[in-house]
């Protein structure tokens, strides 16, 4: 079992004990938090190329994996990944973004309430991001369907970069780094708000089958993802082919 804290500090004078560093994030969560992040931003930037289509949607695929993934760990991860942990209501998200200009920002060793909220935003605009393009690039739903596609990513891809900005302003306000604490998994806190575990294994298991679903999809093992897509490429490359023939 590893320990959760590292370099205790003494007790000040007042008697209260100072924060020491411990282990908040586990080693699942931050490799879902960069891949995530990865994923969304290759299929982002892929999305008008048709050198890099199947980029694009292994990409896509590689996003919805991660979000599942997310969502069971949120019922049984570590502390501090359960959504019981961290989602709270509209109040709370308010109160917190009011303390921030009032220049007293509320301390929370896990996921504030504001970047609850924007994790939250994240999950159901991936899944409808995906859901969406996975239609349009079946030719479901015509033209709407893939203007809803690029909407849906696009607020997708806004709400990152206020994720970005707000992570940078409570870094500031703050004085802790948490861009550091997603990389090392460490924070300064209370003793007893530390996690046991890393649960490495776990986020070695999680590499491993998105190696293999992401190597799966490129070889064709899973007919009606990727095979189907190309298929429907393919069948509206003919089309457009014999309407050329016929000019």
């Amino acid at each position: 079992m590893e320990t959760t804290a590292m370099n205790s500090q003494s007790t000040p004078a007042g008697g209260k004990p100072t924060h020491i560093r411990i282990l908040v994030w586990d080693v699942p969560v931050r490799v879902f938090h960069w891949a995530l992040a990865g994923s969304f931003i290759t299929a982002f930037v892929t999305a008008e190329s048709e050198a890099f289509r199947n980029v694009h949607v292994v990409s896509g695929y590689l996003m919805l994996a991660l979000i599942v993934f997310r969502v069971v760990w949120g019922f049984v991860g570590t502390r501090h990944a359960r959504f019981s942990d961290f989602v709270r209501g509209p109040g709370a998200v308010v109160n917190y973004v009011r303390s921030l200009i009032n220049g007293n920002p509320e301390h929370h060793v896990g996921h504030n309430p504001a970047g609850a909220l924007a994790i939250i935003l994240l999950l159901l605009l991936g899944v409808g991001t995906v859901a969406s393009g996975w239609m349009s690039f079946n030719e479901i739903g015509g033209d709407a369907l893939g203007e809803l596609h690029e909407g849906i990513a696009t607020t997708m891809l806004a709400v990152v970069v206020v994720h970005v900005l707000g992570v940078i302003v409570s870094s500031f306000l703050h004085r802790e780094n948490l861009l550091r604490s997603m990389l090392t998994g460490y924070k300064d806190g209370p003793r007893e708000d530390g996690i046991g575990h890393r649960r490495g294994i776990i986020a070695i298991a999680l590499v491993a089958v998105l190696g293999w679903f992401g190597w799966g999809l490129t070889q064709g093992q899973f007919p009606g993802l990727l095979d189907a897509n190309a298929a429907a490429q393919q069948a509206h490359h003919g089309e457009s082919g014999e309407h050329d023939d016929e000019d």
